[in-house]
């Protein structure tokens, strides 16, 4: 029986041990059973089903915002407890060579915590060689965890100010919700036609990195936006769409800076839906009807912008919409962002909106 509780202990510790590895240290995407992915997709599911059902807004937005934050310091809380859980059960297997020898499995867990947490009391301690160095193990473990996690939030706050530092600038450029159709208006009366180039090469560094940082660090995925109506994935999606536009629709020049940014940001989109196992239709669909297509064309015709024959324009904008609009509707319905033009829920948000569906590998 005491075998059978220490290697239960220790494959709890080795579990969470390759949990803060796999999760904090490996700067790549992770596949596989994780507890920490467990939780965060089951507790998100909960918080989504929780705030699309409040009638405020604000409230609404509010628990959103405050899901990731609250989600870093209770995986701390997770992390340390089921630590010094497993080392408890260790210490239990091996109370024979701890004085004074605990006599319950709470005295050991007492035992183990000291240990992981280095407070040292003295009130019990280890005197044989194999719980000394589990000791030592559980001080280390300890300590290595509130170091890396501390060191793990300040690169996640500065990915995150980045990502929100572009999407501010960006916003009278893009409007908010962010929409491609905006961008493009915008700059023809702002008369900085020629200015596109140059920001489809910022857009595409921005996208380049959130693909190195979110995928590597998916919790800040579930970040939200500091700002109202704005959101990553919607910004994404207005710059996939002016891209395009510009490529298919809109004669305005700068279609390689265009193409360029277009092929990054579908393959971002491509890899998130990979990666998060969204289940989405595949059959090609932009996403939206011909007619919004003919307004906008219309809207942008007014703006004295030259335009291509409008019935191979739609030929060309559906098909390449439809490699990303999907994909990029199922991200936007998982992170539930503000609706935008396109991209996400356009209507008024539904308690019935559904969630996508993601795989278990998903944090």
């Amino acid at each position: 029986m005491n075998l059978v509780v220490g290697l239960a202990g220790a494959a709890i510790v080795l579990a969470i041990a390759s949990d803060v590895f796999m999760s904090v240290i490996v700067p790549r995407p992770t596949y596989g059973w994780r507890p920490s992915a467990i939780i965060s997709r089951n507790s998100w599911k909960a918080v989504g089903v929780i705030g699309i059902r409040m009638s405020s807004e604000e409230r609404r937005e509010m628990l959103y915002g405050i899901f990731a934050p609250l989600f870093l310091v209770a995986l701390l809380i997770f992390w340390i407890v089921a630590l010094i859980f497993g080392f408890g059960l260790m210490f239990f297997a091996l109370r024979g060579e701890l004085k004074p020898e605990p006599d319950t499995l709470w005295m050991a867990i007492y035992y183990a915590g000291t240990s992981v947490l280095t407070l040292g009391y003295g009130d019990i301690v280890a005197t044989h060689g194999l719980a000394r160095v589990i000791s030592l193990t559980a001080a280390a473990l300890g300590l290595g965890t509130f170091a890396i996690v501390t060191a793990f939030l300040f690169s996640i706050f500065a990915a995150f100010q980045r990502r929100e530092a572009f999407i501010v600038t960006m916003r009278e450029r893009t409007g908010a919700p962010p929409s491609g159709v905006d961008f493009l208006a915008r700059h023809v009366e702002l008369d900085m036609l020629d200015d596109l180039g140059a920001t489809f090469g910022r857009a595409e560094g921005w996208i380049a990195d959130i693909m190195e940082t979110h995928l590597a660090y998916p919790v800040l995925a579930f970040f939200r936006s500091t700002h109202d109506y704005q959101s990553w994935v919607g910004t994404i999606g207005a710059f996939l769409d002016a891209s395009t536009l510009v490529i298919t629709t809109v004669d305005v020049g700068h279609v390689g800076a265009a193409k360029m940014l277009g092929r990054l940001g579908r393959h971002l989109v491509t890899d998130y839906t990979h990666y998060y196992g969204f289940e989405t239709d595949l059959s090609g669909a932009p996403g939206i009807e011909r007619a919004e297509f003919d307004q906008v064309y219309e809207r942008l015709s007014e703006k004295g912008l030259r335009m291509r024959e409008i019935e191979r324009a739609w030929a060309e904008f559906s098909a390449l919409r439809g490699s990303y609009a999907l994909p990029l509707n199922a991200m936007a319905s998982w992170w539930r962002i503000p609706p935008a033009l396109w991209v996400g829920d356009r209507s008024i948000i539904s308690i019935h909106a559904p969630a996508a569906p993601v795989r278990p590998n998903g944090t």
